[in-house]
């Protein structure tokens, strides 16, 4: 998979260090990523002053379906400017790239540039808080939506500000490699994976993390690695400094949900991964996975799926 970054002139740093920090994370963790970076105006200077020096042109990317373009945010003054909106031919090889299913994505104020390129076209989308009104009346045909990180739209991705190209880039990396790797890279960086508020909760390595609670934080990253073991409340209590009583209390009020049924949630994710490889044994994965029996296994699968396996 090939990640493409076209850095504008006063790009804003945050905007692009974010998702290629969630790249080189995941590179870290072994992920085949490839990323370029490429500019359409020499030697751009970010809205700090810092200078990112020689890059290749946008036209020497060898880009292909499945690929991805990142056009992160810029000086709101450049985004108004006659030399931003005269880029004509930017904007015709983002359009070109959407065309050829190459997945285009904005952080921030980038979004304008996705509009210029006529993509954001009866699309929804978002961008900065302070720029979505902006972004609505620049361009009348796209349906953009205020209060939201990011907007996925066939190969149109549209994020919030700042930031949010970190939740972004963490979304591309879901799609690409599955939950639990997302979940792995996102510890590593230290962030918690923030969703765009409109999808279902649909795994458990990144459900109930919406809090902020730093121990209850800890316990789940815990119970994530050791899932097979017997984490009784005492020990995890013990591990964070807290009473049982207290821990159960604040991990309920923290995500909405108890440790025994987050645990069990987590156990049967790793049973049903376990299961895809016919070389497992339901009495290997029941072991693997913390389940005391392959009945009680076999029961928690029943009901969660409707089929005893």
């Amino acid at each position: 998979m090939k990640i493409a970054f076209i850095i504008p002139p006063a790009v804003e740093l945050l905007d692009l260090a974010g998702p290629v920090q969630v790249f080189t994370e995941a590179k870290f963790y072994g992920h085949p990523i490839d990323m370029e970076f490429y500019c359409y105006q020499d030697k751009p200077v970010s809205t700090s002053g810092l200078g990112l020096g020689k890059l290749l042109h946008y036209k020497q990317a060898r880009l292909k379906e499945g690929d991805f373009v990142f056009f992160p945010g810029m000086d709101q003054q450049y985004v108004r400017s006659h030399s931003f909106k005269a880029e004509k031919e930017l904007f015709m090889w983002l359009k070109e790239c959407a065309d050829k299913k190459i997945t285009t994505c904005s952080v921030c104020n980038g979004a304008f540039a996705l509009g210029y390129a006529g993509l954001l076209n009866d699309v929804e989308c978002t961008t900065h808080w302070r720029r979505v009104d902006e972004l609505q009346a620049q361009f009348p045909k796209a349906k953009v939506l205020t209060d939201i990180i990011y907007v996925k739209n066939s190969h149109v991705y549209t994020s919030a500000g700042i930031s949010a190209g970190i939740d972004l880039a963490l979304s591309v990396l879901e799609d690409v490699s599955g939950p639990q790797f997302t979940n792995k890279v996102a510890r590593g960086l230290v962030v918690y994976y923030r969703r765009n508020g409109r999808r279902k909760q649909e795994t458990i390595y990144l459900d109930f993390r919406e809090h902020i609670n730093g121990k209850i934080h800890e316990v789940q990253d815990y119970l994530v690695d050791h899932v097979g073991s017997d984490n009784s409340i005492t020990n995890l209590a013990e591990m964070v400094g807290m009473s049982p009583r207290n821990l159960s209390r604040v991990f309920k009020e923290a995500t909405g949900t108890t440790i025994v049924n987050y645990l069990t949630q987590l156990r049967l994710a790793h049973a049903k991964t376990m299961l895809k490889n016919s070389e497992n044994s339901m009495h290997t994965i029941a072991r693997h996975c913390g389940f005391k029996t392959v009945r009680q296994l076999q029961r928690i699968l029943k009901l969660t799926s409707g089929s005893s396996h």
